[in-house]
């Protein structure tokens, strides 16, 4: 099946796919992952494409939209992801990102969260946007904030050992 993909002026966003499992093994063991996301357990390469494909691909295949590797147009490589989620534990769907340290603070994150904003509304007809963060994650909230959510309350998900802030977008 063909999936929608997204562009911006730098930024390419396509539907991870398998061939990205050494760039998600990357991003899923960084320092910054573990310690604002959580540990996943993966290890190896392939336990990631093992990730791809029991965590990632089944909503994309359920609900045409998911996790979206951020390729920069330029030199074509992966920076980091933004996703639209359908995440068990909340109701409704949050957007996420997560960038390589050494792409952060270049506007990447933003311009590509704000394209996958307005494919949730105008592609995908999603109205209700939401977003979770731990509260030690500032710039995970200022970006939330950027893109027009506001938080809400804070709250909990089972299995996740942290207390989140959620935020909410309505239009």
């Amino acid at each position: 099946m063909k999936y929608k993909t997204f562009e911006t002026d730098r930024l390419l966003l396509r539907p991870v796919e398998f061939k990205d499992a050494e760039f998600i093994f990357e991003l899923m063991t960084s320092d910054k992952w573990i310690k604002f996301i959580g540990d996943r357990k993966i290890k190896t390469v392939q336990d990631a494409r093992n990730y791809i494909e029991v965590k990632m691909m089944p909503q994309l295949i359920k609900l045409g939209y998911g996790n979206y590797a951020v390729i920069r147009k330029e030199d074509h490589i992966c920076l980091g992801t933004v996703g639209l989620y359908d995440r068990e534990g909340l109701e409704g769907v949050d957007i996420g990102f997560a960038f390589l340290n050494r792409f952060e603070k270049k506007g990447y994150a933003l311009e590509a969260s704000n394209r996958l904003m307005k494919a949730a509304k105008e592609d995908f007809g999603l109205n209700h946007i939401k977003g979770i963060t731990i509260e030690s994650n500032l710039p995970s909230q200022n970006l939330l904030k950027k893109l027009g959510l506001e938080f809400v309350k804070m709250m909990r998900i089972e299995g996740d050992p942290e207390e989140l802030m959620l935020f909410e977008k309505r239009d």
